[in-house]
């Protein structure tokens, strides 16, 4: 089971001062941690709501923390990602977005089969996923354009999927999905427009850039 699941996962958005939607629909309801304390967990959390002026590194720092946990990735994961980004030909923040979201488990979350990102790790981590008819246990695996992924099909009709199969959820355009059978293809590269709104990659760029 992932990490991520089995930590009290709202202090990490009351800590960035924002929903990061690690428990799916908790988040939108009045129950989110967010909703309830607004303001920083620990001992001083609520004179931290007060605010207190951040340095350049600061803000560097928090912005990719909060970009850490809204793909459940440790430090040494996400820094890889931006080296193979910087060698990529391009805008160097575009290439890091870009190869975050083809990552499997984001990808499963993206089509509308999880509730969440780390809901989709542990489907993933489970065997439960299969690439171009093959089973694919490896959340960081990257889908090309082209590839099918799919839900194993003695599963499909399993609790587990029987929210997503009663959903109207759209998916970005870069996926085309078919929620009745939990099947989908990668149809185009996600571009800027598909990319999480809340993450200034520019900030994190400049924090590893130094």
């Amino acid at each position: 089971m992932s990490k991520l699941t089995t930590r009290p996962v709202c202090r990490l958005c009351r800590r960035e001062g924002e929903k990061l939607f690690l428990k799916g629909a908790r988040c939108e309801s009045q129950k989110c941690a967010l909703v309830k304390k607004n303001y920083a967990p620990g001992q001083h959390g609520p004179l931290a709501k007060k605010g207190r002026g951040k340095s350049e590194y600061g803000r560097q720092m928090r912005e990719k923390q909060k970009a850490k946990r809204i793909f459940g990735l440790n430090e040494r994961q996400f820094h890889n990602y931006y080296k193979v980004a910087v060698k990529t030909e391009g805008v160097t923040g575009i290439a890091f977005l870009n190869l975050l979201e083809k990552r499997l488990d984001n990808v499963i979350y993206r089509a509308g089969f999880a509730t969440s990102r780390a809901q989709a790790r542990q489907i993933v981590n489970h065997g439960l996923c299969h690439i171009n008819g093959k089973k694919v246990a490896t959340a960081s695996y990257g889908v090309k354009v082209g590839e099918k992924f799919e839900i194993k099909e003695k599963l499909r009709g399993s609790k587990l999927f029987e929210t997503a199969k009663a959903s109207k959820f759209n998916p970005p355009k870069w996926i085309k999905v078919d929620l009745k059978s939990l099947t989908g293809e990668i149809v185009a590269e996600p571009d800027k427009d598909d990319f999480e709104k809340s993450i200034q990659t520019n900030i994190i760029i400049e924090y590893y850039s130094k």
